[in-house]
């Protein structure tokens, strides 16, 4: 049909918005596009929606991604997402902070979520004896440091972090479309992380 893209013309642009060769491949998109499937013409076009914010700037967009393909240990976002932060001015402690709060989360995360799962009032008054010295004093600006922070917990489903990291963001300052916005990107970075890897 004129006019309408093949699903290797949409995975071959998909992979150069990434910085990927038209030979990159793997299982999963393989499997779109054999199956022609329309999801990956929608996750094109979701990534591209994604990248351009009215609240995050370029280079937040980039350090919330690489926070984010850190967390899922992917090498090929992290890479992307690397080089898109570097492109829009990060510095190297920037990018050393985005990468250090998906680590420092990840505790946190798997420790919160287990205090909120078993509910036990004991528990909470353990102390955590985690050091979280990042978090006091990033290098990232603080309100986004805990918008990054937020946006990995809402990726590792930490619903006490989540709602924490949600009235810090907004107690410094930030708007609701921010958070929203931040939240919507990794959601389309963690889809993207089960195809491209």
């Amino acid at each position: 049909m004129f006019g309408v893209q093949s699903t290797v013309d949409i995975k071959n642009d998909l992979l150069g918005d990434l910085g990927l060769g038209e030979d990159y491949s793997s299982p999963a998109i393989e499997a779109l596009v054999g199956g022609e499937s329309r999801w990956i013409k929608d996750l094109r076009v979701n990534l591209k929606n994604v990248l351009k914010s009215d609240h995050l700037s370029n280079k937040e967009t980039a350090l919330l991604g690489l926070a984010v393909a850190v967390n899922q240990k992917n090498d090929v976002l992290q890479a992307f997402f690397t080089d898109l932060a570097r492109n829009h001015e990060a510095t190297d402690e920037e990018i050393g902070d985005a990468t250090a709060c998906a680590s420092l989360l990840a505790a946190n995360n798997v420790f919160y979520r287990f205090r909120h799962f078993v509910e036990k009032e004991s528990y909470s008054r353990m102390p955590a004896r985690i050091k979280m010295t990042l978090m006091a004093k990033p290098k990232l600006e603080k309100e986004f440091f805990e918008l990054v922070s937020l946006a990995v917990s809402a990726v590792n489903g930490c619903e006490m972090c989540v709602s924490s990291h949600e009235q810090s963001v907004l107690k410094l300052g930030s708007k609701e479309e921010r958070v929203f916005d931040a939240v919507r990107l990794v959601s389309i970075v963690t889809s993207l992380d089960k195809i491209v890897y």
